[in-house]
């Protein structure tokens, strides 16, 4: 999904973070507007930093509002598509059709703008829920959110078995919805010893962890947030051979000082991973995360000196 130029510059970090960030505007603790979504979404896009932009996330539910409020912003049949990842509801074969007609009409040859959903995010407890569901192989890439308190190796082996993607929650809007580092860790784990790629979401505005406010409402509570550079790294470490139990100072990290990119490659600690490594992880395993905002990432990104 490369629709925009990456400033050479960037190096180092574009082979970690290009196309990284799937805008989810309208969830919580954002929780915005179809119309003030689409807007953000669109100027991002032509922004300097689009190159970290990845796919708009809405609900399949909510197709028809997004075109209504999308009419005359979506690219002609000159441009490059939107890119769309639908969040599948209670009935999938309904929210495939539904999927299927709005990719019809907003083709190549679409006269009310180009889009196209070519991801599918999806909930599953269980291997059987999930090895039921592989008569739907379609062109378009599935993801399974996945509990992760239990060891959750046998639902990833079923997610390898029918050649979908893994899904992980990292937080959300309350300190009892972040996953422990261990969770975490042995979560990224199963997916790069089965070849699963996986992608994250909630609590994920930040590059590093520490402590932030849950919502952004003034007087919000605060609590220990993972950051995205901790969990695209800690997975990019565990690709690279290193041990589950060696990884975690990487996912807990808290210091900006401790990473230096470089047009060689990113060392943490004095442990080093080169471009290559970093564009292998990113094809193979990590995909991306979610955020309900993209300027916070990209706005600390410059903060901490890692972008220009």
């Amino acid at each position: 999904m490369k629709d925009s130029a990456t400033p050479q510059h960037i190096g180092t970090l574009a082979a970690l973070l290009e196309n990284a960030v799937d805008y989810a505007g309208l969830f919580p603790p954002a929780r915005l507007t179809m119309s003030a979504a689409v807007q953000n979404y669109a100027a991002y896009k032509a922004g300097d930093s689009s190159w970290m932009l990845g796919r708009f996330i809405v609900p399949v539910g909510r197709l028809d509002e997004f075109e209504k409020e999308t009419a005359g912003i979506l690219p002609d049949e000159r441009g490059i598509p939107w890119h769309l990842s639908g969040l599948v509801g209670s009935d999938l074969r309904q929210d495939l059709d539904i999927v299927r007609e709005f990719n019809t009409r907003h083709g190549p040859d679409s006269q009310r703008g180009r889009a196209i959903i070519d991801t599918l995010e999806l909930k599953a407890t269980a291997p059987d829920e999930i090895l039921a569901q592989q008569e739907f192989q379609a062109a378009m890439t599935r993801f399974y959110e996945i509990p992760i308190e239990e060891d959750p190796c046998h639902l990833i082996a079923a997610i390898a078995q029918i050649g979908a993607g893994a899904k992980i929650r990292t937080g959300g809007i309350s300190e009892d919805s972040f996953p422990s580092s261990r969770n975490v860790i042995r979560f990224l784990a199963s997916c790069v010893r089965q070849g699963v790629p996986y992608k994250a979401t909630a609590g994920l505005h930040h590059p590093l962890k520490g402590l932030y406010r849950l919502t952004y409402d003034a007087h919000s509570p605060s609590g220990m947030m993972f950051g995205f550079l901790n969990i695209f790294l800690t997975g990019a470490f565990l690709a690279s051979g290193m041990s589950e139990e060696d990884v975690e100072p990487v996912l807990v990290e808290r210091s900006a000082d401790a990473f230096r990119f470089d047009e060689d490659g990113i060392t943490w600690r004095g442990y080093r991973l080169g471009p290559e490594e970093l564009r292998r992880t990113r094809q193979m395993n990590t995909v991306s995360f979610g955020s309900c905002s993209f300027v916070e990432p990209v706005e600390e990104l410059r903060e901490l000196g890692f972008m220009e």
